[in-house]
């Protein structure tokens, strides 16, 4: 089935052809518009379509057989909906003539609520302010281990100046007292000197 198909078979439900070519071209814009944006386009018991980002990856050219790299890129993917594929797979029978395969959308829905766009830049507005909060969670953290480090450091290296003070005010009355003592050994040798020429 093709766009002009799908036109003429919604015709007689929508009142004319050119009412159902409106409305085909109205609801293939707004899902295309929307996945474009990067919303995702939810139809109940019908399926979704979303954008889906493709990392850049090496692939081989089947002519050739060559490695080629390709670039990273963004594609639209569409995930049918439960009863879409209950119905293919004919573990649910397709509805008679004038009903709709499709579930219809609860009472309500239609109206009031927010719409679709808004409901999805309240979810992207959320996600970014978890995501700032947790960036500036980790960025407090990384600068209390940073404190931390040089805080001990400092007191690693003020442990280590006052040991080596400590050490040369031992050493130095080691000298000192080196120092009296030599005097003394020379004091005794001029005594014994004297004595030896007292001798003679």
């Amino acid at each position: 089935m093709n766009k002009a198909q799908l036109v003429e078979a919604i015709a007689d439900k929508v009142g004319g052809r050119q009412a159902a070519a409106d409305a085909v071209d109205a609801v293939l814009d707004a899902i295309v518009r929307a996945t474009v944006s990067g919303d995702r386009v939810s139809v109940t018991g019908f399926g979704s379509f979303e954008k889906v980002e493709r990392p850049a990856r090496y692939a081989r050219n089947p002519q050739t057989g060559e490695r080629v790299r390709v670039k990273k890129t963004s594609v639209p993917r569409f995930r049918a909906g439960q009863g879409f594929k209950d119905l293919v797979s004919g573990a649910k029978k397709l509805p008679r003539g004038g009903e709709v395969a499709v579930k219809k959308a609860p009472k309500g829905s239609l109206s009031g609520g927010p719409s679709t766009t808004a409901r999805t830049t309240t979810k992207k507005a959320a996600a970014k302010q978890a995501t700032s909060a947790r960036k500036t969670a980790a960025k407090k953290t990384t600068a209390a281990k940073k404190t931390a480090a040089k805080t001990t450091a400092a007191k690693k290296s003020t442990t280590k100046k006052a040991a080596a003070k400590k050490a040369t005010a031992k050493k130095a009355p080691a000298k000192k007292a080196t120092a009296k003592k030599t005097p003394g050994k020379k004091t005794a040798a001029r005594k014994t000197s004297a004595k030896r020429a007292a001798a003679r």
